[in-house]
């Protein structure tokens, strides 16, 4: 069956750097389309991150130029480098085939839906000011 299992959470201070990894298996990887999606306490679920399978990336906005997403087909795996690193991250961050239906100028439209493609479990960021 379809697993996506995230890594690399945990408690960093303002300013500094996490990796974040996820390990897909049991479907084609490599045909798929990869996103990051996170989920603050007491928000609602938003778009952060993703790559096409031909490597093309969105960005979401309040994360522009701090997080760099990147995939390695042969390793079954996507990253999200996040970089300089605010209060405003901390949050669940969750792995997902499922992509944004409208990208408009590299920045996804609307919110992504847990009941659309597969999800992981999720890994906590949390930031310390």
């Amino acid at each position: 069956q379809v697993q996506l299992v995230e890594s690399g959470g945990g408690l960093v201070q303002q300013g500094k750097s996490l990796r974040l990894t996820c390990a897909g298996s049991g479907f084609a990887f490599s045909n798929s389309p990869m996103s990051w999606a996170r989920q603050a306490p007491g928000k609602g679920l938003e778009w952060v991150s993703g790559i096409s399978k031909d490597g093309s990336t969105y960005y979401a906005n309040s994360i522009k130029g701090r997080f760099a997403i990147s995939r390695d087909n042969a390793r079954n795996t996507v990253y999200l480098q996040l970089n300089s690193l605010k209060p405003e991250d901390a949050a669940i961050y969750y792995c997902s085939t499922s992509y944004p239906g409208l990208i408009v100028r590299g920045e996804p439209i609307g919110s992504p839906s847990r009941d659309l493609g597969f999800w992981g479990q999720g890994t906590q960021v949390a930031v310390s000011s």
